[in-house]
């Protein structure tokens, strides 16, 4: 059996031992919630060690000797000198400025783990619902769907979906509705993406129909027709914008480059495999077009190497940069 020290955890492992250090540093954490941590945490020994470096690098920076879910890891006997200073050992594998990007919200860091209908890092997945409406999940997406007398509700805890909606024979007819933290979008009879952003909007863009959005704080509702799209916030809705640089390329495994920025074009491309990939400043507003099949990222940034003058450095196997070639032949 492995031993919890020699354990490697996957980003994935990190990830969530990160957002469940975020959930127990809350000023109030339930019960519930620290049992569903208790029980995560004993599902492996991978698991445990991905705790153990989150704890000790979130420790070296804030000094959270007090914090409850470390007094229960003691309790646990898993906090060993032995271990401690393997993890010690093992910082350097860790980005700590990818921590802070990992303390998302508590309900959604559990909430998305214990989905009916996730994707992992560069997944796509097609689920069609009991009306007929189609789903598509894109990279990294997590949601549920509940269905009642009432209501037919698409709940998405993170990433991005886009929708098709289904006829719904019930009489009289449901609703089709999906709910974020900031608000609810109700579709009109359409065809609709709706994605969670790093600045917590949700970006909401209408392909087909309509889909009206309320603010979950009680802002003003707005409809949106085919070809708009808008970020939604807990307070309000941002005015309309035409959907130009906004597509469903990625539900047929395209990332389609029209006129992008370059540095636009990195960001997105991140989304889809693990680890951190940047672009450098200096070559973040060159342009570049073309469409680009996302299940090979590397043969993408392949490609940027041999039509652009950018070169791929990787100072470490989770670290990618895109910068100047720096006068390098052009391949």
């Amino acid at each position: 059996m492995q031993s919890d020290t020699a354990a490697v955890p996957a980003f994935e492992d990190l990830q969530q031992a990160a957002e469940w250090f975020a959930v127990l540093q809350a000023g109030a954490v339930s019960d519930a919630d620290r049992s569903r941590w208790q029980s995560w945490l004993a599902t492996g020994p991978r698991q445990r060690a991905a705790w153990q470096r989150v704890e000790t690098i979130s420790g070296e920076f804030t000094g959270l000797a007090n914090l409850p879910a470390r007094r229960v890891l003691e309790q646990r006997g898993a906090a060993s000198a032995n271990r401690r200073r393997s993890v010690l050992r093992a910082l350097a594998l860790v980005p700590v400025a990818g921590l802070a990007g990992w303390t998302v919200s508590r309900q959604v860091a559990w909430r998305g783990w214990v989905a009916a209908h996730r994707t992992g890092t560069g997944e796509r997945r097609e689920i069609v619902l009991a009306d007929g409406s189609r789903l598509w999940l894109n990279t990294a997406t997590a949601l549920d769907v509940e269905f009642s007398a009432t209501l037919r509700r698409i709940v998405l805890h993170r990433g991005e979906v886009l929708v098709t909606s289904g006829h719904d024979e019930a009489s009289p007819a449901r609703p089709l509705v999906v709910d974020v933290p900031q608000g609810r979008l109700t579709a009109l009879g359409t065809r609709f993406a709706v994605r969670h952003e790093d600045d917590g909007a949700v970006r909401l863009a209408v392909f087909e129909g309509a889909v009206a959005s309320q603010p979950s704080g009680g802002g003003d509702s707005l409809t949106l027709v085919a070809g708009q799209q808008a970020r939604l916030f807990a307070d309000h809705v941002e005015e309309p914008e035409p959907l130009a640089g906004y597509g469903d390329d990625w539900t047929r495994g395209v990332l389609v480059a029209d006129g992008m920025r370059l540095g636009d074009f990195i960001a997105e491309l991140a989304r889809y495999r693990p680890g951190y990939l940047g672009c450098a400043p200096e070559v973040a507003d060159m342009r570049i077009v073309g469409a680009y099949p996302l299940a090979d990222t590397e043969r993408i940034l392949s490609a940027l190497q041999s039509t652009l003058p950018v070169r791929v450095r990787r100072p470490m196997p989770w670290w990618t940069v895109v910068e100047a070639a720096h006068g390098a032949a052009k391949r």
